[in-house]
């Protein structure tokens, strides 16, 4: 919310609401998984006697703590992502917008870096607060990850075909294809 704002107060389209269609029913459905997934751990941690959805199936301190590392490591690398794409960061797909290309920091190594990221924290949470409530979220929330990714790609190739195609091909989607970094038009090391 915060990155939508700074967007917005420099006069940059955040869609926070995205414009086309399909992005706001994406909207509507991601932001209950969002509030699921923030508002479980307290539940689980504050509540004497949770509903049923929101019990946990088992908790261990041995996998929460390693968990709750993981998490902030994510997300610290996210900030680091974000910034990365300065004035490219928005929110969904703007059709009418031509989207800049960030190839660069963690965007060298794989094309989906944050969702990667976002991947991993939900699947650490899941692994600290297993709920059945949080469970289903996951997957839920994998899912769309794995269709916005695709819509995203897609987008980017109608916009900028020939120099998105050529970093996809050298670029993993959510794992690194080679530890090489991508740059400009070829992976380093690739003559």
């Amino acid at each position: 919310m915060r990155m939508a704002y700074k967007a917005r107060v420099k006069g940059r389209a955040s869609n926070l609401i995205p414009p086309e269609p399909i992005g706001r029913i994406l909207r509507l459905i991601w932001t209950p998984l969002i509030l699921i997934w923030v508002s479980q751990p307290f539940i689980s941690a504050l509540a004497h006697d949770p509903p049923r959805p929101w019990r946990l199936l088992y908790y261990d301190l041995r996998i929460a703590w390693p968990a709750v590392v993981i998490v902030a490591i994510c997300f610290a690398v996210t900030r680091v992502c974000w910034k990365r794409m300065g004035a490219g960061w928005r929110m969904g797909i703007d059709p009418g917008e031509q989207t800049v290309l960030v190839a660069t920091g963690p965007f060298a190594y794989v094309r989906h870096p944050i969702y990667a990221l976002s991947q991993a924290m939900m699947l650490a949470t899941v692994a600290a607060v297993p709920s059945p409530l949080m469970i289903a979220a996951a997957l839920l929330h994998l899912a769309l990850l794995q269709w916005e990714s695709r819509r995203e790609e897609a987008h980017l190739l109608r916009v900028q075909p020939e120099q998105y195609a050529r970093y996809r091909s050298q670029v993993g989607r959510f794992l690194p294809k080679r530890l090489r970094p991508y740059i400009g038009g070829s992976v380093t090391g690739d003559k």
